[in-house]
């Protein structure tokens, strides 16, 4: 099991605690795809969204994905690497009711009023309505494989277990299987990532359980009608070269998903917004303020970095059907906000806040993230940090023009004609580098432009305010720069 999306226990479990008194309530078992069904109808109906957390595919993905559900398909998500394809496929659990009863002991998570294996029939039938039941949290409802090579049929549907037959068992007991995953996943939902990466003689196993809803384990006559919802992930570059989907599995899913990477740059920073919130310590984008561990990366930082990731997407040094993923755009993200961390221990600033000084940090930290095309030799490795510091600044000039058009910085600009230079660095706190400017005219008003409110305009965003800027002022040829490693100087 892995943690979902939805783990949260909102409610405490039921009351009933034996068959006869859930019988009592008037509970009856639900399949699955009946309770995903109407509880996304449920959502539909009250305006709600249907896969919460899930960015840029409303109007696309999630759609599909909706359809699928209510028409009680098993489903084949497709898409290049980091499109969310596993966050979508775990967000899918919250849809399930928060609570569903289960017989306590069951390795199916049998409903107490549809026993499916021997062992549960028996136990009904011994107890009758003194029967334990147990209540199963939807988070708990979740199975998943990352298929691999070495995956076998064992993994995930099972096999004999010699420990119960040499406890006395014979062979022909069913209850000496030990089951797979797929099976222990009973009334939930199980997920194979990667299913072009299983071996076709291990898929040929899944055929049973998308249409007929049993499973076979080493010719045993067992028959378990599992219920449960399939779905799988697969890359396209994956899905045609390297591995397949046989076409009997194929035919047996009933939608197939296209992703995507955000379409829009609203959507691109929608998503470093929610990444950043839940993913390295703390990072707090825009405008929040907080202690140490707590640095913040201003509005337009996060917008350069959507805005780069997009041009490394784009550009044709990069292979295209490798894709390039929403981690690298995250992973960009905490790097200038370690880099903000690192300065503020070193020259002892109080709020770490990211600057434009930062940004460098990116692209050796992401370089891992891109396949080039046509990538090998050492001239190559030196061709793609250029292309990316290109890139780089090139959505910073982006960035620049956006937010700044319009903008009156002849007052910033004036400081250098008197052949003046104000000097900057990784490692230079933000009253350092204020101090070299003196009174800087329209600042209130450069901040607002940058989405800092009056409240929360402390030197550190002032800091990385006015380096932005300097360096758009650069970036449009109106100031010159000189960088030596972590030392960058702004001069006329």
């Amino acid at each position: 099991m892995v943690e979902v999306t939805d783990d949260a226990r909102q409610t405490p479990a039921p009351a009933p605690t034996t068959l006869g008194e859930l019988r009592s309530t008037g509970a009856t078992a639900t399949p699955v795809k009946s309770e995903l069904r109407a509880n996304l109808l449920a959502r539909l109906a009250a305006g709600e969204p249907s896969l919460p957390g899930i960015v840029g595919f409303e109007d696309t993905v999630v759609p599909e994905v909706e359809r699928a559900l209510l028409a009680g398909h098993d489903l084949v998500l497709l898409g290049e690497r980091g499109q969310g394809k596993t966050r979508l496929i775990r967000t899918l659990v919250g849809l399930f009711d928060e609570w569903t009863p289960v017989l306590i002991g069951s390795e199916l998570n049998e409903h107490p009023m549809a026993p499916v294996s021997v062992w549960a029939q028996r136990q009904v039938a011994e107890h009758g309505d003194a029967t334990p039941v147990g209540w199963l949290h939807r988070s708990d409802r979740f199975g998943e494989k990352l298929a691999t090579p070495d995956t076998s049929v064992g993994d995930l549907i099972g096999d004999v277990d010699p420990i119960k037959v040499a406890e006395g068992r014979t062979l022909g007991d069913p209850e000496t299987v030990h089951y797979g995953l797929v099976p222990r996943t009973n009334r939930g939902i199980f997920s194979i990532n990667e299913l072009p990466d299983l071996a076709e003689r291990i898929q040929v196993a899944l055929l049973n359980v998308l249409e007929e809803r049993d499973v076979q384990i080493r010719g045993y006559r067992v028959r378990l009608p599992l219920d449960l919802l399939l779905v799988a992930s697969a890359n396209p570059e994956d899905y045609t070269n390297r591995g397949r989907i046989i076409t009997p599995l194929k035919d047996r899913f009933g939608a197939e998903v296209r992703t995507h990477y955000p379409l829009e740059l609203a959507d691109e920073i929608r998503l470093l917004h929610q990444e950043a919130q839940t993913s390295w310590g703390g990072v707090t984008t825009g405008t929040g303020s907080g202690g140490l561990d707590a640095p913040v990366v201003p509005e337009h930082l996060v917008e350069i970095v959507a805005r780069f990731t997009r041009l490394v997407r784009e550009s044709s040094h990069v292979d295209q059907r490798s894709g390039v993923s929403a981690r690298f755009a995250i992973a960009g993200l905490e790097t200038i906000a370690a880099s903000a961390v690192r300065r503020a221990a070193v020259a002892g600033e109080t709020q770490p806040v990211a600057r434009v000084v930062d940004l460098p940090s990116i692209v050796p930290a992401s370089r891992g993230k891109v396949e080039f095309a046509d990538a090998g030799s050492d001239d190559d490795d030196d061709r793609e940090v250029e292309v990316l510091e290109h890139l780089l600044r090139q959505a910073t000039a982006q960035t620049f023009r956006a937010r700044c058009a319009g903008f009156d910085l002849t007052g910033l600009q004036e400081h250098f004609t008197a052949g003046e230079v104000v000097e900057s660095g990784e490692l230079v706190p933000a009253a350092a580098l204020l101090g070299q400017l003196g009174t800087i005219p329209k600042l209130a008003e450069l901040l607002g432009r940058l989405g800092v409110p009056e409240g929360e305009q402390s030197a550190e965003q002032a800091a990385a305010a006015v380096e932005f800027a300097l360096e758009g002022l650069y970036l449009t040829r109106r100031l010159a720069k000189d960088t030596d490693g972590s030392r960058t100087v702004y001069g006329a």
